[in-house]
């Protein structure tokens, strides 16, 4: 599902972010990313997810050689991409229902359809009493299962999350996971970097350790 091959991230100047990073990531699997902050895992997603570059190195997603397509097919391969951020980048001025909706609208989906699929996943998520509501209006844990549902409405194959329980307490942080855990028991992909050490334990899964931007034992 996820390929990377000998990565390097250098930003300018130098300084490198990720050195020579090679790591696969099979079909179905849910995978902690850890490491101190720096350490290099938000950049590892931000490739991934192909809106960073790699300074070198080979990346294949889902099958598809992230060097070998072209600027126009990049878009149609991120949306078999989800991705939860840990600030949640939900637009301030528009509801619930619309931020959910915006990415099906990127993709030309017909107004029904957003509305059956958008309605479907504020129920899965347990906000469909908030659809009307704007985001400063919610719990940062209600904000946090918008900003889920979005990456989830487009129904993808892979979920990257950077850090999603970085602002939440834990039993908040332990409800995220868990919803995670239902989205990957229904096979869809999880990769989630966090530095919190309790839910990694918690919970068990395959765990890639960063140091200074290389993999760690």
């Amino acid at each position: 599902m996820i390929q990377m091959f000998h990565v390097t991230k250098n930003y300018e100047g130098g300084t490198p972010a990720l050195t020579d990073i090679t790591l696969k990531i099979a079909k179905g699997d849910f995978i902690f990313i850890t490491g101190a902050s720096g350490a290099g895992k938000s950049t590892l997603l931000k490739i991934m997810f192909g809106s960073e570059p790699p300074t070198e190195g080979q990346i294949i997603i889902d099958g598809r050689n992230y060097f070998k397509i072209s600027s126009g097919e990049l878009p149609l391969l991120r949306r078999r991409i989800g991705f939860v951020f840990q600030d949640f980048k939900l637009i301030p001025n528009k509801t619930v229902f619309e931020n959910v909706a915006l990415a099906l609208k990127v993709m030309g989906v017909s107004p029904r359809e957003i509305k059956n699929r958008v309605l479907r996943m504020l129920s899965y998520v347990k906000l469909q009493h908030r659809a009307n509501f704007k985001p400063l209006c919610l719990s940062g844990g209600e904000q946090q299962r918008v900003a889920i549902a979005r990456a989830l409405v487009k129904e993808p194959a892979i979920i990257l999350a950077d850090e999603p329980t970085g602002n939440l307490d834990p039993a908040l942080s332990v409800e995220t996971i868990e919803l995670f855990k239902e989205v990957n028991n229904r096979g869809t992909t999880v990769v989630v970097a966090t530095h919190d050490k309790s839910l990694i334990e918690r919970y068990g899964r395959k765990t890639i350790h960063l140091e200074n931007g290389r993999l760690a034992g």
